[in-house]
């Protein structure tokens, strides 16, 4: 072979290698998008009472999106949003009391939301999210530290499922909550717990199914 001949070959060879690179690494690292589950996602929260006991109440409609890739959790990102109003700490007075303008003020903010900022890889099967969460029309950067996503499994219908749980703590006195200060703590445990779908093509199953 002479050596033009094996010139051109090694050309050919790098400029196969190259295209190869190119089509593989996008997809590697290519995000998907999954949205939030409602009946099987809630956002849990936990605050002390008088320093004697711990109150624990749950927001049951929690919506949102998630861009993620697993090849390069950096590329992802996550978009929250939990209905105020649908607060629930099994006693009504109660509920009615943290929806009023005494702490969440929900007919004035109806929501509260977390846009992530910067999404980052913390150990095996672990992400640290960052971003802002807003709270009673407030806005503070907050700081998810979340198990999984779990490995992906398929419903009868073909539709993609994973799972993760995120944790954070906050001061409601950042957000302007500081009513019955003393009484009630400033510090408030979040937990939210979500399942994430990204369907087939085939139509969802029904809610609570």
């Amino acid at each position: 072979m002479n050596q033009k001949k094996l010139v051109d070959l090694t050309l050919s060879a790098w400029a196969l290698v190259c295209l190869i690179s190119i089509g593989i690494s996008p997809a590697a690292a290519q995000t998907e998008t999954w949205h939030l589950d409602p009946p099987h996602s809630a956002a849990q929260f936990a605050v002390r009472h008088m320093g004697l006991s711990t109150v624990r109440g749950t927001f049951t409609k929690v919506n949102g999106e998630v861009q993620y890739s697993a090849a390069d959790p950096s590329k992802s990102s996550l978009d929250v949003t939990i209905d105020a109003a649908s607060v629930d700490t099994r006693v009504e007075m109660r509920d009615n009391d943290v929806r009023s303008a005494h702490f969440l003020d929900t007919a004035k903010y109806p929501t509260i939301t977390f846009k992530s900022k910067r999404v980052e890889a913390a150990g095996a099967g672990k992400l640290k999210v960052t971003g802002d969460l807003t709270i009673h029309g407030v806005t503070k950067e907050a700081v998810l530290d979340v198990d999984g996503p779990t490995p992906v499994m398929k419903d009868p219908r073909g539709n993609e499922h994973m799972g993760a749980s995120a944790t954070t703590k906050i001061n409601r006195q950042d957000f302007g909550v500081s009513f019955m200060s003393g009484m009630i703590g400033d510090d408030v445990t979040i937990v939210i717990d979500v399942e994430m779908v990204k369907q087939s093509g085939t139509p969802p199953p029904p809610p609570g199914k």
